[in-house]
């Protein structure tokens, strides 16, 4: 596994770019990108390989000048390194930018270091063709499950990712590939027609590929508890969360809430409540690409900072929020690894990375026996957020009702769950031990700008409503 040899054939051009622009501007990084996607998968009738969305190409120039930042994108550079040079600043030139506010009020760090990150997988020794039969045969093989399976659908996907970063004093490298499998299937019972799914996902191909063949009874199951699932009764209800619910709950409400670029427009309630109780006292959580080993885990982000493991709650108080370079210096702040970009082509943003909560001292068990009647949610389907003013959705694709401290053969599909951020932390009153990263998702910022993201933690017992 070798790094890009398109961006190492244009390293040394891009350090002179960098030298000659140094000249004009106070800051001047370059960001390179060689990223590759694949996405593969098999019904009974059909397959298919196409490239995947993640695919990018290019350089961004990110330059300072007077405390404001500008960026210029291209898919490849001159082979004239002046006239490159001198076509990227007259783009900008100072006299059309007077009046405009400075953006950055401290100065740009840029301390030395030189280094390539790599982390292994085994995607070039998986052929297409090997993938594509494994497809055809899990999907052929799920059928053969159960006649209530009307079609079966089983997918594969990496990202291989390579990024480079000049500036005066650095040079970074980074390598790495994330792998995605999920099995689906059209199920119909009780005369209702459901789409169950389960998932696999990790740095190796082989691995995801050898844990999905294990999630058909899973499957089965949880379309059989889909179509027997009944509307919930709206009301309040102690509930247990799974870690997908959990891992959904930290991403909107204090994942987006905490985007330091937010702070910056005055558009998150979180900045007036930093070093003030949010949540229970047993709640603590995190963001970082450091901070675990996942679907948003990196090296170092798209503005050359190293990838962070920033604690934003700590024992129930909001510690601090996650920035990108725009953002931080704006605020004062030191940036903490989490600006990222959809591609070249875009701006960087602080956007989530690994979002989770930390475990706690709590066995399951115990979680479920304390509870009278309510419900434990499962498998995160969609949420939303307002960071102004911190209401909060997260739907979960089904919960399971408690009665008298035990699980039943209750279900209900689909359940809403929706509130005040700090009501919802703070009804908090356990925390499993127990602890687990959903890996394979994406993140818009807004309706746009995606990235890959992963959450989860621990499973929590809240008092929340339902619908």
């Amino acid at each position: 596994m070798g790094f890009s040899k398109f961006l190492s054939s244009r390293i040394e051009a891009l350090k002179e770019l960098v030298g000659i622009l140094g000249r004009d501007f106070e800051y001047v990084s370059i960001l390179g990108a060689d990223t590759k996607s694949l996405s593969i998968r098999a019904d009974k009738s059909s397959s298919s390989i196409s490239e995947g969305n993640d695919y990018d190409s290019g350089f961004v120039v990110k330059l300072s000048r007077n405390g404001i930042f500008y960026e210029y994108s291209m898919d490849d550079i001159d082979p004239c390194i002046p006239a490159l040079a001198e076509r990227i600043s007259s783009s900008f030139p100072a006299e059309a930018f007077e009046g405009i506010p400075a953006i950055s009020r401290q100065a740009l760090s840029d301390e030395p270091l030189e280094k390539n990150f790599l982390r292994e997988s085994d995607i070039d020794s998986v052929s297409e063709e090997d993938m594509l039969n494994f497809c055809r045969s899990l999907s052929a093989e799920l059928l053969a499950c159960s006649d209530k399976l009307l079609n079966a659908f089983t997918a594969l996907s990496y990202i291989d990712t390579h990024k480079l970063f000049i500036s005066k004093n650095r040079t970074l490298t980074q390598h790495y590939t994330w792998c995605n499998g999920v099995i689906m299937g059209v199920y119909k019972d009780n005369d209702k027609m459901v789409q169950p799914r389960e998932i696999a996902y990790g740095p190796d191909m082989g691995g995801v590929m050898a844990q999905l063949p294990l999630l058909k009874d899973a499957l089965i199951k949880k379309g059989d508890i889909l179509s027997r699932a009944k509307p919930i009764e709206p009301g309040v209800y102690d509930v247990i969360t799974d870690p997908s619910i959990t891992g959904l709950i930290a991403h909107e409400a204090f994942g987006h809430g905490v985007e330091m670029d937010q702070f910056v427009k005055d558009r998150a309630l979180a900045k007036e409540f930093v070093g003030k109780y949010v949540a229970s006292p047993i709640c603590n959580m995190r963001d970082g690409a450091a901070s675990t080993l996942s679907a948003a885990s990196y090296f170092f982000d798209d503005d050359g900072v190293l990838a962070g493991d920033t604690q934003i709650i700590k024992d129930g108080i909001l510690v601090t929020g996650i920035s990108d370079l725009s953002s931080a210096t704006q605020l004062g702040t030191a940036p903490t690894g989490n600006g990222r970009r959809e591609s070249i082509r875009r701006k960087a943003y602080a956007r989530m990375t690994n979002t989770i909560f930390e475990p706690g001292k709590d066995k399951l068990e115990d979680m479920i026996a304390s509870i009278d009647h309510g419900y434990m949610l499962f498998e995160t389907d969609n949420g939303m957020e307002d960071p102004k003013n911190w209401a909060i959705q997260c739907v979960a694709e089904y919960g399971i009702e408690i009665i008298e401290g035990k699980l039943t053969e209750n279900y209900v599909s689909p359940v809403v769950m929706s509130g005040y951020v700090p009501d919802l932390l703070g009804s908090i009153s356990m925390v499993s031990d127990d602890f687990r990263v959903i890996g394979a998702g994406a993140c818009g910022k807004g309706y746009k700008e995606w990235v890959r993201v992963s959450d989860g933690g621990s499973a929590l017992k809240v008092k929340v409503k339902l619908g």
